[in-house]
């Protein structure tokens, strides 16, 4: 079961102007079933929003020479993956314009049929008109002998001139309508036009975008080179990323035990209440002198276990266990080759807290389970970050990515596509960097997944 509350602390505490690409949309931040309840909870929110602050600000502290080249690789790499959403969703609207375009096409080709024919009937009582009003066909009219064959003949003509009148009138309205389509095609096509030209100005920006990173790699080759012999770079960059994984867990866990505190004492309530209704009706009916139908007590006291539920109302992401019960059938997040195993020594020192998976740039990354975006920024040492947490204090890593497609607060279904495979954060090779947790500590990810 997804976790409406814990959605909008969330998406609201992350979305920092540091985070480009990490502000959801007003739809993800207020789900459809929000209660009323949510309102009283701004107080717990604005506390969570001050210490998930807190949390950057500390990590954010920690980091050197911000000026640097490595900086402007940062935002090089967040112009990217902004981009690169840019084109996806022009893509996908040019498509929609070039089908429109297409359905307008097949309309005027039926449009023109119908006109042919109806072109061809007016053509054939025209024919039969002119027969018809010849002289001598007329003469014969006029000067008939015959009432009854005169009373034909006009009746005959009569039909024609109508028949002739509704044609034209069905002949003008699909000229009308073939003139709406054509308008509306070019209308359609200019649209296209902008779109495609706004398309190529995206791949031009990108284009751009990727030549400067190139040159800030070139720039800085050495320097990456070698911190990567160093121990203490990836010491760094795991510390770094425990301390986030740290805090990410601890504020999920506290929501849960403040979800299970609330249970208990709305339960208690509840007992409490019931076993004052017994009490009161073991009790002798009062006099009715006594008056004791006024007495305000009973309804005071059942009304709190209404306003306590209302302040602490929540329920965690995926609580039922759904994740654990996966393990083994998990699909690994992208198609590639395993170069880096959890628990294997890695190069410049220290062992593999995950995986690192090569793959091609642009491929699809996809979530290994149904959960929510906790965190979609770029980070030291691991590019652009993706965190999901499937509930049960299970979470899911993934980094180096070219582009972050979800934000913070989304909702996300397993296989769906979270973000596009890349090289960010000064990694030499194209791939993804994946790791689990649970409780916060790294678990192998092999024993997750299944390799069919």
């Amino acid at each position: 079961m997804q976790t409406p509350a814990l959605a909008l602390l969330l998406a609201a505490a992350f979305a920092s102007p540091l985070a480009s690409a990490a502000k959801p949309p007003a739809s993800s931040a207020k789900p459809a079933n929000a209660t009323p309840e949510i309102a009283e909870k701004q107080a717990d929110l604005g506390e969570l929003r001050g210490r998930i602050e807190g949390l950057r600000k500390e990590l954010n502290a920690s980091e050197e020479n911000k000026a640097d080249a490595a900086d402007r690789l940062r935002e090089s790499e967040r112009q990217i993956s902004r981009l690169q959403r840019e084109l996806l969703e022009l893509t996908e609207q040019r498509g929609q314009l070039q089908k429109k375009l297409k359905d307008l096409e097949f309309q005027s080709h039926e449009l023109s049929s119908t006109l042919a024919q109806q072109q061809a009937q007016l053509e054939k009582l025209l024919y039969k008109q002119y027969l018809r009003g010849t002289p001598d066909s007329l003469q014969l009219l006029l000067n008939g002998n015959d009432p009854n064959q005169m009373a034909r003949d006009l009746h005959y003509l009569s039909a024609i001139a109508l028949t002739r009148a509704e044609l034209m009138g069905e002949i003008n309205a699909t000229l009308d309508r073939k003139k709406a389509l054509a308008a509306n095609a070019k209308e359609r096509a200019e649209e296209l036009q902008d779109v495609e030209t706004r398309q190529q100005q995206r791949h031009a920006e990108l284009e751009k975008q990727r030549a400067e990173r190139k040159a800030l790699y070139a720039q800085i080759s050495d320097k990456v080179n070698s911190q990567r012999k160093e121990i203490g770079n990836l010491q760094q960059n795991e510390k770094r990323l425990t301390q986030l994984i740290d805090r990410l867990s601890k504020i999920l866990a506290a929501q849960a035990a403040q979800a299970a505190r609330a249970a208990e004492a709305a339960k208690a309530a509840e007992a409490a209440r019931l076993a004052e209704a017994a009490k009161q009706k073991a009790k002798p009916r009062p006099q009715p002198e006594e008056k004791e139908p006024n007495r305000p007590a009973p309804v005071a006291e059942a009304s709190r276990p209404k306003t306590v539920e209302a302040e602490n109302r929540y329920e965690p992401v995926a609580s039922d266990g759904s994740f654990a019960r996966q393990q083994g059938n998990l699909r690994l997040p992208v198609r590639g080759v395993v170069s880096g195993r959890f628990g294997t020594p890695r190069e410049g020192g220290g062992t593999w807290r995950g995986l690192f998976i090569k793959a091609g740039s642009g491929s699809e990354v996809k979530a290994i389970a149904g959960g929510r975006v906790v965190f979609s920024e770029w980070m030291r040492g691991f590019g652009n970050l993706l965190i999901v947490d499937h509930g049960n204090a299970y979470l899911s890593i993934y980094g180096n990515n070219d582009s972050l497609l979800k934000h913070v607060g989304q909702a996300v279904k397993g296989g769906e596509t979270v973000a596009t495979v890349g090289n960010s954060g000064g990694n030499p090779d194209s791939g993804l960097y994946f790791e689990l947790r649970h409780q916060g500590q790294p678990i192998d990810p092999m024993k997750w997944a299944s390799l069919k």
